[in-house]
């Protein structure tokens, strides 16, 4: 008697190929969900890095700020919200020092930041420092991070000795407002420190850096 090999059944070929379709596609939204997640991930390490470099290029700018008797009381610094405008030590081998003024903007979401031209009448540099608070330096700006919801800055106020006026009435971090004016009248003691927040547009943490004043 012979016998007849036995076949999968139309039954047992569609319930196969029903489980294969599953598995493909769990399989297909597992690769996806890791391709989406790694593209974001990929975005806000490229945000965190750019931020990083603008506040190297802040911090090196803090660094060089020009001091009160080089300028001869004049202001050397003015933060607001979305806005930070200084002067600047200008350090070339074997040349004289220099003066610029530099200012750092959020606008529509682009951080960027203008350097003037540099110069060492101080004449000149009222003129300068008057275009980059007006926003009318005809220097080109330099886009330094896309994505920026605000920038935040606060001053670093030391305490002062008893009976010694100074820029707020202890010392601490104190929110930034106006400009900052070395030799004003009734002022002795002047902030030392700088710190900068910037939020990511989506993101409701910020990143901080605090830098010092005029520390070279």
């Amino acid at each position: 008697m012979t016998s007849r090999a036995r076949g999968f059944t139309l039954i047992e070929l569609l319930l196969a190929i029903s489980i294969l379709a599953i598995i493909a596609v769990l399989g297909w939204r597992g690769l996806d969900s890791i391709v989406r997640s790694r593209e974001t991930l990929t975005a806000g390490m490229d945000q965190s890095r750019g931020l990083q470099l603008a506040f190297a290029q802040m911090q090196s700018d803090c660094e060089n700020m020009a001091d009160g008797p080089l300028l001869r009381n004049r202001a050397f610094l003015q933060a607001e919200d979305n806005r930070i405008t200084l002067v600047r030590m200008v350090l070339g081998e074997n040349q004289p020092t220099r003066l610029q003024v530099v200012s750092y903007r959020v606008v529509d979401g682009v951080l960027t930041r203008r350097e003037s031209a540099s110069t060492r009448e101080l004449t000149q540099l009222d003129g300068l420092w008057q275009a980059a608070l007006s926003d009318t330096d005809p220097a080109a700006a330099v886009a330094l991070q896309a994505g920026v919801q605000n920038m935040v800055m606060r001053f670093w106020v030391p305490t002062a000795n008893s009976g010694v006026s100074v820029v707020s009435n202890a010392g601490g971090w104190r929110p930034a407002a106006g400009a900052l004016t070395a030799g004003a009248p009734g002022v002795t003691v002047l902030p030392t420190g700088l710190e900068v927040s910037m939020t990511q547009q989506g993101l409701e943490i910020p990143m901080v850096k605090s830098f010092l004043l005029g520390a070279l």
